[in-house]
């Protein structure tokens, strides 16, 4: 397989757009023309997971984490960071992260972790602004539906799990052909009248570019009409940490215990229990205290995520439990759902889980 065929296909599930400013997902090391004959998926890529790579000849590692989040200036082996890109180049080995893009998305990492818990009813707990934009444009009536299918086609169209929305309205449009021109309808040097629709929809602004072409394409004008307007609307499918609710009432203790034990965690630090049923549950895979406000309005019972410093825990005010379960604890199951997702649309591509720990964090019991 060509490595570019698998990335694209990595890029549709997780777009490289969704990830965060401060991240670095996408292809790190390799060439994307190159062949790969197989990859080993992991949270973490460390120099015993290239060795591991190394020694079943795999020259593929896909991990959730970035091995490099800042810009390198030397490579003289001097930290880990260093040694595992060097040793990746030197064993033509590529290297390919999928990290807060995977986050963000509805499918990505919180909803395994909602489906480890059992919770139902899933959205997105803050949802991405600025991420949609508006397309209208304008054609003859005669040629509406062609026109409308090709932006659909694209991508364009989709609110929630509704496709080809759209909104038309029939009126008239005006222009003269000037000396050049090849007009669709009209003639040369005389104001044209043609009944014509006006097309809106949305779509991500992502895949503008593709969007745009397919309506270039489609349209029947020389000179195609439209506008691009920025809209501010949360998109609900693509966003930060996740929330849903549990099929029954469950006792604070026992939630907990089903918690520590569904993601093997070894301790979970938590806040004062509020002798109350939990039935409310957020999560968030990784660093995830930046959306305890949004856990809190959101009416949670409990917020299930990692690396809550120690006086963050005070900002729980007695409104949610917080459950820190650790970061590697959070997102462990990454690697799962990559194979799952990967083997479903590759099923004849070597997929191995890394039999690695990576976790970074030991504990005393």
């Amino acid at each position: 397989m060509i490595l570019r065929e698998l990335t694209t296909f990595l890029e549709t599930l997780a777009p490289l757009a969704y990830q965060e400013d401060y991240d670095n997902s996408g292809l790190i090391v390799g060439d994307p023309e190159k062949e790969v004959n197989g990859a080993i998926i992991s949270l973490d890529c460390t120099e015993a997971v290239v060795d591991e790579a190394i020694a079943k000849g795999l020259n593929l590692i896909i991990s959730h984490h970035p091995i490099v989040f800042r810009g390198l200036k030397k490579f003289n082996g001097k930290n880990y960071v260093e040694r595992v890109v060097m040793k990746a180049i030197k064993h033509d080995i590529a290297l390919y992260a999928i990290h807060t893009n995977f986050d963000n998305v509805i499918a990505g990492v919180n909803k395994m972790i909602c489906d480890k818990l059992r919770v139902k009813d899933v959205r997105i707990l803050k949802p991405k602004e600025n991420t949609l934009k508006k397309l209208v444009t304008f054609c003859p009536g005669d040629d509406a539906e062609f026109v409308r299918k090709a932006v659909f086609d694209a991508g364009a169209g989709w609110i929630g799990n509704y496709s080809e929305c759209s909104y038309n309205i029939e009126g008239v449009g005006t222009f003269k052909a000037e000396n050049g021109a090849d007009p669709h309808v009209g003639e040369i040097g005389k104001r044209h009248e043609e009944n014509e629709v006006r097309i809106e929809t949305i779509y991500p602004a992502h895949i503008e570019r593709r969007v745009i072409a397919s309506l270039i394409e489609a349209h029947p004008y020389e000179e195609v009409a439209y506008d691009i307007y920025p809209i501010s609307n949360p998109y609900q499918e693509v966003g930060s940490g996740m929330i849903g609710n549990l099929n029954v009432d469950e006792d604070e203790v026992d939630f907990l215990n089903r918690v520590k034990e569904k993601l093997n965690a070894k301790v979970i630090r938590h806040t004062a229990l509020r002798g109350k049923k939990i039935r409310r549950v957020a999560v968030c895979g990784g660093s995830g205290s930046f959306l305890l406000s949004n856990a809190i309005s959101a009416g949670a019972d409990i917020f299930i995520t990692a690396d809550f410093k120690y006086h963050e825990f005070f900002d729980s005010e007695g409104k949610i439990v917080i459950a820190d379960v650790g970061h590697f604890e959070s997102e462990q199951f990454t690697q799962e759902l990559l194979l799952e997702l990967i083997t479903e649309k590759f099923p004849n591509f070597a997929l191995r889980l890394t039999v690695q720990n990576t976790n970074p964090i030991n504990y005393l019991i």
